[in-house]
């Protein structure tokens, strides 16, 4: 069975800093598209970043976010730097088994998903 878990979300303050980490098992990704989405209430899930052959953001996150993989640990991560309250949401590994070379930004194109973890930026 394969599962995406993701961990590392919580409460912190304006132009602080957290790390994400999404531990994948029952297969390895290492030659495919990893990513990263968020999603608020009533929102669409929204993509942030992703890496395959090239890596790709979105860009409200460009120059504060970057993703980052460990292929040995099957492991993805996300280091977010000078938070904003507006970053506030539930974060998302996702996994492209079919994908590579593109990165895709379409939240559909990911056929795995972790349960999410929150990330709260607030005084």
């Amino acid at each position: 069975q394969v599962q995406l878990v993701e961990s590392g979300g919580g409460l912190v303050q304006p132009g602080g800093s957290l790390r994400l980490s999404c531990a994948a098992s029952g297969r390895t990704f290492n030659n495919n598209v990893m990513a990263w989405f968020r999603q608020t209430p009533g929102k669409e899930r929204e993509f942030v970043a992703a890496n395959g052959a090239t890596t790709g953001y979105a860009d409200s996150v460009k120059g504060r976010f970057r993703i980052s993989r460990d292929n040995a640990k099957n492991a993805v991560y996300l280091q977010m730097n000078s938070l904003k309250p507006e970053d506030t949401a539930v974060y998302y590994c996702a996994a492209d088994s079919q994908g590579y070379y593109v990165v895709e930004r379409d939240w559909g194109k990911y056929d795995y998903w972790g349960q999410g973890t929150q990330v709260t930026v607030s005084s």
